[in-house]
């Protein structure tokens, strides 16, 4: 069982992500989104600066979403103008809720910029954690549409932020299965002196 709401520790040992193409409804409803938001702002924040910003996309706004992701990847491609962009269609429709997560370091603050994008991964990885304990799946993307500056900045961007990941959250449509997971040998070394 993947998600096991039973203990913190259950939770831990079977968290797994959905695949967002595989979402249905329903999603969390508006007052559910806010205390999973609530919770995934519950993290490390050296300076307490809140250096992130999270942006809802509505279900109505999900064509305005995949018109964005249009312009702006026909902008950036050359000759893309004409061709099949139905990928970023799905993507822009795929589960029910949506997030954008923004990592908005503050600038000329006395923590180090890359502190502050910590933080705001930090974010990212709450979120799934509470979405999963509400008895969602979610997933965290990124792709293109995260590095795009224009996308970036029509959710808000400034000089600086940068689109932490794209956050879909819904019911698993399809059984999920274990993927590859690093050796702890692989990955855990002793310090030698």
């Amino acid at each position: 069982m993947f998600n096991d709401t039973s203990s913190l520790l259950a939770h831990l040992a079977t968290r797994r992500s959905g695949k967002a193409r595989d979402m249905v409804a329903p999603g969390p409803d508006a007052a559910t989104l806010r205390a999973i938001i609530a919770l995934a702002l519950r993290t490390p924040d050296h300076g307490k600066l809140a250096p992130w910003r999270i942006v809802t996309v509505a279900a109505d706004q999900r064509d305005a979403f995949a018109s964005l992701l249009k312009r702006a990847w026909v902008a950036e491609n050359p000759g893309a103008a004409g061709k099949d962009l139905s990928a970023l269609d799905q993507f822009a429709h795929q589960a029910p809720t949506l997030l954008v997560l923004l990592s908005t370091p503050v600038p000329g603050a006395k923590i180090p910029v890359w502190e502050q994008q910590m933080s705001a991964g930090a974010v990212g990885m709450n979120l799934l954690h509470a979405a999963h304990a509400h008895g969602f799946v979610g997933s965290w993307l990124t792709g293109w549409a995260a590095y795009s500056p224009e996308v970036a900045a029509a959710f808000g961007a400034g000089d600086g932020d940068t689109i932490v990941g794209y956050f879909f959250l819904g019911t698993a449509g399809a059984a999920q299965s274990e993927r590859p997971r690093p050796e702890y040998d692989d990955v855990v070394h002793a310090w030698e002196i």
